[in-house]
């Protein structure tokens, strides 16, 4: 039912495609890289995020619920590309393909570790559930919606990525190596890509409301869903915690630590996440090239935090 409506709604939306392709042979090709790093749910720090535990939660639970937003970006990506002629953008559609399935890939390892007993994670119960919602709503989109909501997503981890690189630091505080390594090397690649979802909308779409109606949904998951489905994890976990002061300090912090609009992780980027309404927004005018250049150096050289991981790095072919 929710579907059929959608569908019926999703038909106003008629085509703009009035877009011009940016110059890709300007643009550096995106690698895909594979990365191995064996997660132990006895060695995870629960308290990973600035040495605390609710904050930390609000990224464990994006983790599970993460990996079916890829696997619709996926998805969604793998339909249009052959819509797609221009054969470089065609080639970082595969290679935004590609990066996508090894997230998911590594962060259902992580999503493994965090099930086990040491950590106790309800991963179980949000994989039944992400699943469910994920098949019988977002799944059933028309895929002009499902092709929005790819970009609106991608704007999101954009967005937090950039927020991440800015704050390097907050992923030292903790000695969990393994953790740090997929969540650094994560955004890295987030920001890699943040424009190819963007330019396939723009191109084979185009249309403002269609693309605003992607971003609310996509802010209704990642900063409604997520939120909610935290709220709930320490009650699984350990409600014995809940009667403790040091619970409800740790959670104010965390809280502040997410959701603060001085230097919380969204509540201080809410300004660049509705800079995506604008009608002449593209994710390029958030310059990340610096950053990037600065983390490959530092992440992926010998002796840094995902080079004891990579194990192997290529890049697609060009096809027409």
């Amino acid at each position: 039912m929710i579907s059929t409506a959608v569908k019926k709604s999703v038909q106003a939306f008629k085509p703009m495609p009035k877009f011009e392709l940016p110059d890709y042979t300007q643009k550096p090709a995106i690698p895909i890289r594979h990365i191995a790093v064996g997660f132990d749910g006895k060695e995870i720090d629960f308290a990973f995020y600035m040495n605390n535990q609710f904050a930390s939660t609000f990224f464990a639970t994006l983790s599970v619920f993460l990996t079916y937003g890829e696997d619709l970006v996926i998805e969604t990506a793998r339909y249009h590309r052959d819509f797609v002629k221009d054969p470089l953008l065609k080639q970082r559609v595969t290679s935004l393909i590609g990066q996508e399935a090894i997230h998911s890939k590594l962060h259902n390892e992580f999503n493994d570790a965090i099930a086990h007993e040491a950590v106790n994670f309800p991963v179980k119960l949000y994989r039944f559930l992400g699943e469910k919602f994920f098949d019988n709503i977002f799944l059933k989109f028309p895929q002009p919606l499902k092709l929005s909501m790819m970009a609106g997503i991608e704007h999101f981890t954009a967005v937090l990525a950039e927020y991440m690189m800015k704050h390097e630091k907050n992923f030292y505080y903790s000695n969990d190596a393994k953790t740090r390594a997929m969540w650094m090397w994560h955004m890295l690649e987030e920001s890699e890509h943040k424009d190819i979802a963007y330019d396939v909308y723009q191109l084979l779409n185009g249309n403002y409301a269609l693309r605003a109606a992607g971003f609310f949904i996509a802010f209704g998951t990642i900063l409604g869903l997520i939120p909610f489905s935290t709220l709930f994890v320490p009650v699984l976990r350990q409600p014995k915690d809940l009667v403790t002061r040091k619970f409800w300090k740790d959670a104010k912090r965390g809280v502040a630590l997410i959701f603060s609009p001085n230097d919380g992780v969204f509540g201080s980027t809410m300004g660049q996440i509705f800079d995506y309404l604008r009608r002449d927004f593209h994710p390029n005018d958030h310059d990340t090239s610096e950053y990037l250049e600065y983390y490959k150096e530092k992440l992926l050289k010998e002796g840094g935090a995902i080079a004891p991981y990579l194990v192997k790095v290529f890049t697609p072919a060009l096809r027409s």
